[in-house]
């Protein structure tokens, strides 16, 4: 099953060759990889690849996140479509992994995610010293060693590291772009698959490693877009998402907010000092 990578990018160039670099020394090396680059131009001296690059350009101020991952998935040749956040390195046998699972059985495939700290060598290529370093996230569930597992709740997929069948991501119907700006998309796209019966599945041996990245608890520099995302996924679904979010901000006085029902109401913005206390120290590896 020929295998595209997908990565969405603005900014962040040293951690895009980080993932190229990943990317070249795989065991089973992907047939392309697709940048879709949210910004105007593409960096230059990026890592020379032993397979195609291609690239797709999208526009929108705000980040055009669900945007951007339609736009990778209708230009990606693959039949199986790796969706890598820019963030990320790939484990050697990530594609590998994801190409065999998929190859197996129809569905989402998501694989575990350890977060690297600030002060991490720079990589060169070597993943077992990202294994010593890297950590889970304590709210993930516990992937297999080897091997694919069902995960009951498909909201548990995050845009980090997932695959798919293209002809599944195109079932479900890609993602849906009046989600923009940060947060949301991924969960209602969670919810899509589960309403055309696309299972999700945990796989052992694809391992990823997010690099450090500053860390805000709670986000108060996405407020605007979380509050938007929040109530369209409400409207469209009939519940919240990203409550521990919006919770949050209902403890911080910015919102009045009752899970409950449909209201949301805004008290006050975020002054640009309350944006600042909230960036945590580079040993905070995740919120």
């Amino acid at each position: 099953m020929p295998v595209s990578v997908l990565t969405l990018v603005r900014g962040r160039k040293q951690h895009l060759a980080n993932l190229m670099l990943s990317l070249a020394r795989q065991t089973l090396l992907p047939d392309e990889l697709v940048i879709a680059w949210m910004q105007p131009e593409a960096f230059e001296d990026l890592p020379v690849l032993p397979f195609p690059v291609r690239h797709v350009f999208v526009e929108g101020e705000e980040l055009p996140l669900a945007k951007a991952r339609n736009a990778a998935a209708l230009a990606a040749m693959g039949d199986c479509l790796v969706f890598l956040d820019v963030d990320c390195i790939a484990s050697n046998l990530m594609v590998a992994s994801y190409a065999q699972a998929a190859t197996a059985r129809d569905g989402i495939f998501l694989s575990e995610v350890f977060y690297l700290p600030a002060d991490m060598p720079p990589f060169t290529g070597n993943c077992a010293v990202l294994d010593e370093i890297g950590r889970p996230h304590v709210s993930k569930p516990k992937f297999p060693d080897d091997g694919i597992e069902e995960e009951p709740d498909g909201g548990q997929l995050w845009g980090l590291s997932f695959a798919l069948r293209k002809e599944t991501w195109h079932r479900i119907g890609g993602m849906d772009e009046r989600f923009f700006g940060y947060g949301g998309e991924e969960t209602d796209f969670a919810a899509n698959a589960a309403g055309v019966g696309v299972r999700t599945y945990r796989v052992g041996q694809a391992r990823v490693y997010h690099q450090h990245h500053p860390v805000s608890i709670p986000p108060l520099h996405h407020f605007a877009s979380i509050l938007r995302n929040a109530q369209q996924f409400r409207h469209k679904h009939g519940r919240w998402c990203m409550d521990y979010w919006l919770g949050q901000f209902r403890d911080s006085g910015l919102i009045r907010w009752d899970p409950a029902n449909d209201a949301l109401e805004i008290l006050r913005h975020p002054e640009p000092a309350e944006i600042e206390a909230a960036q945590q120290p580079g040993n905070v590896i995740y919120s």
